[in-house]
């Protein structure tokens, strides 16, 4: 496991960080996003769509509770789990998570079955006025390359 941190000054900043993220992505990644509400995960998000070089807008999943993005480099697989506390049964979300795709997962402490054995964990702090802490935690080899070229 390697860590490292992070902060960025203002929004723009954060989009910046996450079109890092989407260029340093490889295929079948996922990144774990999580962090209070109004913390930057969409906004993070945002940025790794750019990374990957795609051009639609995107939006945070809540009410649908997934979205697909494609157009860029590799498919954008977002699932934000805020909605899926307590529930047990199986979505298929798992079958996106493999299919050469990078799949960002906001809130993914309400769904732990979704959780793969290797990830990016990114935990998003809400500083003064626009700034946030990232703090990343590596899972697995590919993840700990990633994260060194991130810093």
């Amino acid at each position: 496991m390697k860590t490292g941190r992070k902060i960025t000054q203002n929004r723009n900043e954060t989009l910046a960080l996450g079109a890092q993220l989407g260029s340093l992505a490889e295929e079948n990644m996922v990144f774990l996003l999580s962090g209070d509400l109004g913390a930057g995960k969409t906004t993070l998000t945002q940025g790794i769509a750019k990374g990957l070089g795609i051009q639609r807008t995107v939006t945070s999943p809540t009410f649908t509770i997934q979205k697909l993005y494609r157009g860029g480099r590799l498919v954008l697989n977002h699932i934000d789990a805020y909605r899926l506390e307590g529930m047990s049964q199986d979505l298929g979300f798992d079958e996106y998570m493999y299919d050469g795709g990078l799949t960002v997962i906001e809130w993914s402490e309400f769904a732990p079955d979704l959780i793969p054995s290797e990830y990016l964990r990114i935990t998003i702090r809400l500083l003064e006025q626009d700034a946030r802490e990232f703090l990343f935690e590596a899972i697995g080899g590919k993840y700990e390359t990633l994260l060194e070229e991130l810093l």
